[in-house]
């Protein structure tokens, strides 16, 4: 026999995109995967289910959303925590309303870090009506995710868009 003898590793597994066991342990539930993704400029939840030709992303919202749809002021981050609450509150009122009642959050490769962005959304999709298994724990507080931890203004702007959502769904 000649060459080596090793198991080839998937490229997104070499590159450090996607952690295989985890993302199996998802698809094992057999649930929709509510997925958060933060960038460097904006929040992103996604409604995502499994397929034998791949995932169907069946709701997108993202925190450019806010400002086109929901009337979030377009010079406020839109991935700061209120911004990302709002972005799991308007996808988790989209899911209701396409019939979607319960989902498991799936957050890749961001730090689990209590009361962060990805938990901010969180909060968001629970407080809209999706049951998402998680603990009390982990959910920012409500000053942070009124935003009155800011300013004034976002917390007038998270109200306003708030009941802008609501009205949409």
């Amino acid at each position: 026999m000649r060459g080596t003898r090793r198991r080839s590793i998937f490229r997104r597994r070499k590159s450090g995109l996607t952690d295989y066991r985890r993302r199996l342990k998802l698809l094992r539930g057999r649930k929709p995967r509510a997925v958060v993704r933060v960038s460097n400029s904006r929040t992103t939840c996604q409604l995502v289910d499994w397929s034998a030709s791949g995932d169907l992303v069946k709701i997108s919202i993202t925190g450019s959303d806010l400002s086109k749809k929901y009337g979030w002021p377009a010079d406020f981050s839109k991935k700061s925590v209120p911004a990302s609450y709002l972005v799991g509150f308007a996808m988790g009122k989209a899911a209701i309303a396409q019939g979607a009642e319960e989902a498991i959050l799936d957050i890749g490769l961001a730090a689990s870090t209590p009361g962060n962005r990805v938990f901010s959304a969180l909060k968001g999709m629970v407080d809209a009506g999706l049951n998402i298994p998680h603990s009390d724990g982990i959910l920012p507080d409500e000053g942070r995710v009124s935003g009155t931890h800011i300013s004034d203004d976002i917390a007038a702007a998270v109200e306003s868009a708030k009941t802008n959502i609501e009205g949409a769904y």
